[in-house]
């Protein structure tokens, strides 16, 4: 038995590592389409140096992602220096607003003693600013920031994240003394529409956003230097060069002062407004550098749709099938162990409390990103609805039945598999029913972690403004859920005794 212990302990220490090297090297990106772009323009010319990648598109924001590349979950991300001055490196002494240009090869140490390196600039400068529609700033009379304090009346809506920032909104309105109060975070190119059609006033805006052109939007001159500059860099984790050889660092750092910010505007327009897919962008900018060998893949949309529609169900599937395994034994658990039952119940119910995409980033630290993480967070939130409803299934059925089933000679084990779970089977039929429909609606957030599936074009068109995107994704996620709900109807059929089914309506 020893003998076999070790062997399978030695497999392990000489597979893990091979395991681990035999992984592509892995790009993210945050959320918004410049990210995604600049991250195709990362992976493709990683590829284009003979070195396998992959791109993990539309991750989430700063921490997200800054937390996946320190966890390992991610190798490489695009980024922004002011971003890692004001949020990762806040408490390392550098001061809010302080230009990180001027101090580059100290940022440069502050991010390689936590194993991650940082590219030269990539060429043009994103900074925040705040953008109003030009008919309204002319209404109004504004030009720089400060003028809106004359103006509490107005509605402002920011980014969720600059909500937030250190270099954001609160830090904003004491800096320039603001006294409006309607203010509210929203999705970032969410709020560029909210500003045609009125809704909003100002918004925090992107300086190479495609939008400010094709909009009329006028950025709001910052007349006491409160934002930072924004230079694009690539960060990576320092072992990229020992797991993927040099050359996967060396062709991140020869789009160093490639991108200018004409560029970058004409290459956000082609995505947001041409409505190009960002591999197609990518790839025709890094044939035009040369990158020869790049090329966007290409998929037939119903192929595309197909390939989601699997990985969704490969995440519902996985997951109610986990979630099956272990709930019902702990709904049966629940009603056989009394002082048991209430603890066990609330603590299923305080998961369901938890919000699905903040479950989700808590999955992060421990499995990464990807299938796994979105996989274990839809686990957990499939089990209060079995485990209450194997409860409520045992405890309702009436005692003079198990006693029955006692004076028979049964033992309790036979009692549980012949009496009582088969009275109890059409409630934790719809315990089952109830948790499969709810992680094929809460599956589409899996996509925010890489974890593809339905929700990927979803976000993907809420981002373009593509309603077709939207749908192709909202479609199909509704009609699997009416095909889960008939599905369980036809297996009540087959599992639940005919005694117990409910009646047909006449």
């Amino acid at each position: 038995m020893k003998a076999r212990w070790a062997w399978w302990l030695a497999a392990l220490v000489l597979v893990a590592p091979a395991a681990a090297a035999a992984r592509p090297l892995r790009v993210g990106s945050k959320a918004f389409t410049e990210s995604v772009i600049l991250g195709e323009i990362a992976t493709g010319a990683v590829r284009s140096a003979g070195v396998e990648a992959e791109h993990r598109a539309a991750l989430g924001g700063t921490r997200l992602l800054w937390d996946s590349l320190v966890s390992g979950a991610i190798d490489v991300y695009p980024e922004y220096t002011g971003t890692i001055v004001e949020e990762i490196l806040a408490g390392d002494g550098f001061a809010p607003g302080q230009s990180s240009a001027q101090d580059r090869d100290r940022l440069a140490s502050a991010l390689a003693a936590r194993g991650v390196g940082m590219t030269a600039p990539l060429g043009f400068d994103n900074t925040y600013a705040i953008g109003v529609l030009g008919d309204r700033a002319r209404a109004l009379g504004v030009s720089h920031i400060s003028d809106l304090r004359a103006h509490p009346e107005l509605t402002f809506g920011f980014s969720n994240e600059f909500m937030s920032r250190r270099d954001g909104w609160p830090a904003l309105r004491r800096r320039y003394d603001l006294p409006q109060a309607n203010v509210r975070g929203l999705d970032h190119d969410l709020a560029y529409r909210a500003l045609r059609a009125g809704t909003l006033d100002a918004t925090d805006i992107y300086t190479t956003d495609a939008e400010i052109q094709r909009f009329g939007v006028v950025p709001l001159a910052d007349d006491r230097g409160f934002f930072a500059r924004y230079e694009a860099v690539v960060l990576y984790r320092v072992d990229v060069d020992r797991r993927f050889g040099p050359e996967a660092v060396a062709a991140l750092q020869r789009l160093a002062g490639r991108i200018d910010a004409p560029t970058m505007v004409a290459l956000n327009a082609r995505a947001k407004i041409d409505r190009v897919p960002e591999p197609e962008v990518a790839a025709a900018f890094l044939k035009g550098q040369g990158h020869l060998s790049v090329a966007a893949s290409r998929r037939q949309p119903w192929r595309a749709i197909a390939a989601r529609i699997v990985e969704h169900l490969e995440l519902v599937g996985l997951s109610l099938l986990a979630a099956i395994l272990v709930a019902v034994p702990l709904g049966v658990l629940a009603a056989k162990r009394r002082r048991l039952g209430q603890p066990l119940l609330a603590a299923t119910g305080a998961i369901q409390t938890i919000p699905t995409l903040a479950l989700l980033v808590f999955m992060i630290p421990l499995f990464g990103i990807g299938t796994v993480p979105a996989v274990a967070a839809l686990f957990l939130y499939a089990l209060l609805p079995i485990v209450r409803n194997t409860h409520a299934g045992i405890t309702g059925i009436p005692q003079h039945l198990r006693e029955s089933a006692e004076a028979l000679g049964l033992p309790p084990g036979a009692i549980l598999r012949r009496v009582e779970l088969p009275l109890a089977s059409p409630l934790i039929l719809a315990g089952i029913q109830s948790a499969a429909v709810i992680d094929v609606g809460a599956a589409t957030l899996g996509a925010l972690i890489g974890a593809g599936g339905l929700g990927q074009p979803i976000f993907t068109g809420i981002r373009l403004d593509d309603v077709g995107l939207v749908l192709a994704g909202a479609v199909p996620a509704s009609l699997l859920a009416l095909a889960v709900q008939a599905l369980f109807e036809l297996a009540a059929r087959l599992v639940v005794p005919r005694a117990l089914r409910a009646p047909k309506a006449r």
